[in-house]
């Protein structure tokens, strides 16, 4: 996966295979439109099928991370993705359905399925749109300066890009019953305390932190890594029988790879283990 300018993005590729995401419109406090959401999707996708790319990493530049939709842009701004313009629906009941089943809610589902691990290093607001995309990661840390919620019941809205789902896996039922009926928006310390964030940190740090969690994490057995991530997102839906058969058809692939005779090798040998050397044979 190559550096490069998307819609409202910027893509950095750093060392070991950190895919490092950041949104770069300031000024219209990052929010996103259609070209923006389509080329996250793409982005995704391409971060999915580049072995190279290990860790997925997001975060916003000014003092947003992502404060929702921008709603200029469903009024004709201009569509700034390298592919044609589409339309973005909502003209009409049909289309709003259209245009969240096709456009807003692929992003957090390309979010969810990827099997490589995901950061949000949330640096400012974090809204709706903003505030579902990180939910969606795998790992949240926020600067001191965040304020994360949906608050969509402000304006006669529904979370509707999946922010009711995630917040029942992240708070439980009467969690998410409170949270997005009293409009909740909460500061960084409030959202460590709710399980909401991993980590908050002073603003200033945020990157070095998101950084050395990505570096942790790119370094450990892929493969193992990513069967465990996807067999945690099936146990939350599965019963323990089908939990259990679930894992043993992954372990059935992980402990004959590589990394696992890599892994009992340093053990025995009292030495840190060096895993995914198939990754960097690739990468000769």
């Amino acid at each position: 996966m190559d550096d490069g300018q998307y819609s409202g993005f910027t893509i950095s590729f750093r060392k070991p295979g950190i895919a490092w995401i950041e949104f770069d419109q300031p000024d219209r406090m990052n929010g996103m439109n259609p070209s923006m959401k389509r080329d996250l999707v793409e982005a995704l996708l391409q971060a999915q099928m580049d072995d190279a790319v290990r860790v997925v990493a997001f975060t916003g530049s000014g003092r947003a991370f992502c404060a929702g939709d921008d709603l200029k842009a469903y009024q004709g701004s201009p569509d700034t993705s390298r592919l044609p313009a589409i339309p973005h629906g909502h003209h009409n009941a049909v289309g709003t359905y259209d245009g969240l089943r096709a456009l807003s809610q692929p992003v957090n589902l390309a979010v969810r399925n990827l099997d490589k691990l995901t950061i949000a290093a949330v640096n400012g607001v974090a809204i709706q749109t903003g505030f579902s995309l990180a939910l969606a990661c795998d790992f949240r840390i926020a600067s001191k300066r965040a304020r994360l919620g949906s608050a969509t019941l402000r304006f006669g809205l529904l979370p509707d890009e999946g922010g009711q789902y995630l917040l029942v896996q992240h708070l439980g039922v009467a969690g998410a019953m409170d949270f997005l009926m009293r409009k909740r928006i909460v500061s960084a310390e409030e959202a460590l305390a709710l399980g909401l964030v991993h980590d908050v940190c002073e603003p200033e740090d945020l990157e070095d932190k998101a950084m050395a969690l990505a570096v942790e994490l790119a370094e450990g057995p892929q493969v193992a890594m990513r069967m465990l991530k996807r067999s945690i997102y099936n146990a939350a839906e599965l019963s323990f029988p089908q939990s259990l058969d679930e894992i043993a058809a992954k372990t059935a692939v992980t402990d004959h790879h590589p990394d696992a005779r890599e892994g009992v090798r340093s053990f025995v040998e009292k030495r840190p283990p060096r895993f995914n050397r198939w990754l960097e044979d690739e990468s000769d």
